[in-house]
C-alpha cells in the first residue's frame, strides 16, 4: 500500500539544470513546490573538495556521479529487426544521477541554437525545395522561434554567468564574436576566456582561409561573478579536469552552484533526494495529472498529490515516464503514428588530429568551455545546393584539460598496445590537439524510443529502448565538414594528421557526447509532437515536459544552453499564462 502525502501545488521530477530553474522561478510566486530527485544529494564543498575531485578513476572510469546502470539502464539496437540489449557500462553518453543531474559534469560550452535550427523544415523547403530533405526524415519546426526564445537565452546566460563575446547585438555584427549567431539583446554577462596556444594557431589558420573565428561561450567564470539569484561564483583557474568532472573551485556554473543554494532558502520549497518517480498518476479519464508515485530511499511506495506535474529529468527518463504513465500516444514507426518516443537524434562528431614535433601544448591544464570556434559551416550558414545533405557543424579547438588516463591521442599507424603505443603516448601527449567538426543530426522515422518488451529495471518496470542509427545525410555532412577541418589543419602545418569523419553504424560503446535529444518533441501539430510550444503535454494540460527531450532534431550546437532557455521560457509561461487560466495554452 502506498503512503499518501499531503497535496502540494507543484511537483517537479528531476533536480537538474532545468528542474532547479523551474523550481526557483515557481517558488518565488509563493506556490508550494516539491522536487523529487532519484539520485543522492551532493555538497560541492565536501563532495568535490580539492584535490580529491581530480580522481580520474572515480569520476571518469567508475562514473561516480552518473546513472547507476546496475539498477536501471537503456537497451539499444541499430534497427527494428534486431533485439535490443542492455547497456552494461557507461559508454556513448553519461546521464546524470545526483542532485544537479548531468549539469554537474557538463563541460560548460554554451551556444545558442541558430534561428535556422528552430525552423529547419520550413526554411529548408523555402530555400531548396522538398528534394533536399531525406525521404524518411521527420525533422520539423519547433513551433517556437529564436526571436521568441531570445529573452530566455539571455535570462539563462545571466543566471549561469556565461562568458563570451556577442557577434550580433540587436542586429549589428560585432567584431570578435560569432557573426552567424541570431541577434541578441545584450552582451554576455562576462567576457570570454583567453585563448590557448592551440586556439591561437587555429585562429591564425582559420583567418588565413577567410573564416571568422571567435571564442566559445563558457560557463566557467572568467572573473568573480554574482548572478541574479545573488549567488557568487569563483574565477576559473584552468585546473583541467573539466569534462566529466565537476569543479572543485566553484568556478563552473552548475545547478549546485548557480541555483540550488538560493532555491533551498525558500520555505515553500522541498527537495527530496533518493526519490525515484515511477509514474505520473492520472485521473479516471486520463486527462489530468493528480500527482506522482515514487519509491523513497527505503523502497517504500509513496504518492505525492499535486495540482501541476513538471517532468525535468534527462531525455530518456522524461520519455520513459510519459510512456509508463500513459501520457500521449506511443510512437509506432511502422504506421508513423503516435508521438511519444518520436524524433530521437544524437550528435554527429568528426575529428581531425594534429601531431607536431616542434610545438608543445599545455594539454594538462584547461577550463570548462575553453575553446575557439568557427561557424561558417553550421546549420544553413552555407549554400547546400548540390551537396546532398542538410545541417552542418561548427569547428572547434577545445582545451578543457587532458586527464592522463583518458587522453591518448596518437597518430595513425601507432600500435594499439605495447611498447610502440607507450612511446607514441609519451611523445605526443603534449604535442597534439584536435579540431572537432561538431555536427547536427536529423530525425528519422526509424530512430525512436519505446519501452523494451524483454528487459526490466530493479523495480520490475520496462527499460527504455533506443533504436538508432545514422543515415546518409549525416555521413555526407560529416565528410564535408570534417574535410573543412582538415583544410584548417593543413594551414596550421602539423607533421602528421588523422582525419576521421563519422562512418559506419552507430555504436554505443565508447564515449562520444551526452547530447541526446528528442522523444518528447515539441511542435505546432499534436499529430507529430508530444508537447506544444510551451512544453505542455497536448493530452494532459497540467503536465509540462522540459528538457532536450523536446528537440525535434539535434542541432550541431551543444544543447545545454537551450535546455536552460527552455526552462526559463516554460517557467514564465506557467507563471504568466497557465496559473492565470489553468488548461491548454494552445
Amino acid at each position: 500500500m502506498s503512503i499518501k502525502l499531503k497535496p502540494v501545488d507543484v511537483v517537479v521530477v528531476g533536480a537538474g539544470l532545468a528542474g532547479t530553474i523551474v523550481c526557483k522561478e515557481l517558488a518565488e510566486t509563493g506556490l508550494t513546490v516539491v522536487c523529487l530527485e532519484r539520485g543522492r544529494m551532493l555538497d560541492p564543498q565536501h563532495d568535490f573538495a580539492m584535490p580529491y575531485v581530480h580522481d580520474e578513476l572515480k569520476y571518469e572510469r567508475a562514473s561516480d556521479i552518473v546513472q547507476n546502470l546496475s539498477r536501471e539502464t537503456i537497451t539499444f539496437r541499430n534497427s527494428m529487426n534486431e533485439t535490443a540489449l542492455p547497456m552494461r557500462e557507461i559508454g556513448s553518453f553519461k546521464p546524470g544521477e545526483c542532485v544537479g543531474g548531468a549539469g554537474v559534469h557538463w563541460g560548460g560550452m554554451t551556444q545558442r541554437f541558430l534561428p535556422w535550427d528552430f525552423e529547419t523544415r520550413s526554411r529548408t523547403l523555402a530555400r531548396y525545395g522538398k528534394q533536399q530533405i531525406p525521404e524518411d526524415c521527420t525533422s520539423q519546426d519547433w513551433g517556437l522561434t529564436y526571436d521568441e526564445l531570445e529573452p530566455y537565452y539571455d535570462q539563462f546566460e545571466h543566471i549561469y554567468g556565461i562568458g563570451g563575446k556577442a557577434g550580433n547585438l540587436n542586429g549589428e555584427i560585432q567584431p570578435g564574436g560569432n557573426p552567424f549567431e541570431g541577434p541578441r539583446s545584450r552582451e554576455y554577462p562576462n567576457p570570454p576566456k583567453e585563448p590557448t596556444y592551440s586556439g591561437a594557431l587555429f585562429t591564425k589558420a582559420a583567418k588565413s582561409l577567410g573564416y571568422q573565428p571567435f571564442p566559445m561561450a563558457s560557463a566557467a567564470m572568467t572573473r568573480p561573478y554574482t548572478n541574479p539569484y545573488r549567488l557568487m561564483l569563483s574565477q576559473c583557474v584552468n585546473g583541467g579536469y573539466c569534462g566529466h568532472f565537476t569543479c572543485g573551485m566553484g568556478a563552473r556554473a552548475t545547478p549546485l552552484t548557480a541555483v540550488l543554494p538560493a532555491l533551498l532558502k525558500h520555505p515553500n520549497f522541498e527537495l527530496r533526494a533518493l526519490s525515484n518517480v515511477i509514474k505520473v498518476n492520472l485521473d479516471s479519464e486520463g486527462k489530468r495529472a493528480v500527482g506522482v508515485k515514487y519509491l523513497d530511499a527505503h523502497g517504500r511506495e509513496v504518492e505525492q498529490p499535486a495540482e501541476l506535474v513538471i517532468l525535468t529529468s534527462y531525455t530518456f527518463n522524461n520519455v520513459r515516464l510519459m510512456l509508463l504513465s500513459g501520457i500521449g500516444k506511443p510512437y509506432d514507426p511502422v504506421s508513423n503514428r503516435g508521438v511519444v518516443g518520436r524524433n530521437y537524434a544524437y550528435v554527429t562528431y568528426g575529428k581531425v588530429g594534429l601531431f607536431f614535433e616542434d610545438k608543445v601544448f599545455n594539454r594538462f591544464m584547461g577550463g570548462g568551455g575553453l575553446a575557439t570556434a568557427i561557424d561558417e559551416f553550421n546549420g544553413d550558414n552555407f549554400d547546400h545546393t548540390g551537396l546532398g545533405f542538410i545541417g552542418g557543424a561548427y569547428h572547434i579547438v577545445s582545451s578543457v584539460g587532458a586527464p592522463p588516463i583518458k587522453a591518448h591521442l596518437v597518430p595513425p599507424g601507432t600500435p594499439r598496445w605495447g611498447a610502440g603505443w607507450k612511446k607514441a603516448m609519451a611523445q605526443y601527449y603534449n604535442r597534439s590537439f584536435q579540431i572537432i567538426a561538431h555536427g547536427s543530426c536529423q530525425s528519422y522515422r526509424t530512430n525512436y524510443l519505446d519501452l523494451d518488451p524483454n528487459y526490466r529495471d530493479a523495480n520490475g518496470l520496462p527499460l527504455i529502448r533506443l533504436t538508432f542509427d545514422r543515415r546518409e545525410n549525416e555521413f555526407k555532412m560529416s565528410a564535408y565538414t570534417t574535410g573543412k577541418a582538415a583544410e584548417i589543419a593543413k594551414a596550421i602545418g602539423p607533421s602528421k594528421m588523422s582525419v576521421n569523419p563519422v562512418t559506419g553504424k552507430y555504436t554505443i560503446v565508447g564515449y562520444q557526447s551526452t547530447h541526446n535529444t528528442g522523444g518528447a518533441a515539441m511542435g505546432a501539430d499534436p499529430a507529430t509532437s508530444a508537447v506544444n510550444k510551451y512544453l505542455q503535454a497536448w493530452d494532459v494540460p497540467n503536465v509540462f515536459v522540459i528538457g532536450a527531450s523536446a528537440y525535434p532534431q539535434n542541432s550541431a550546437n551543444s544543447p545545454t544552453g537551450t535546455v536552460g532557455a527552455l526552462a526559463c521560457w516554460a517557467a514564465d509561461s506557467i507563471k504568466d499564462r497557465y496559473l492565470k487560466r489553468p488548461g491548454a495554452l494552445v
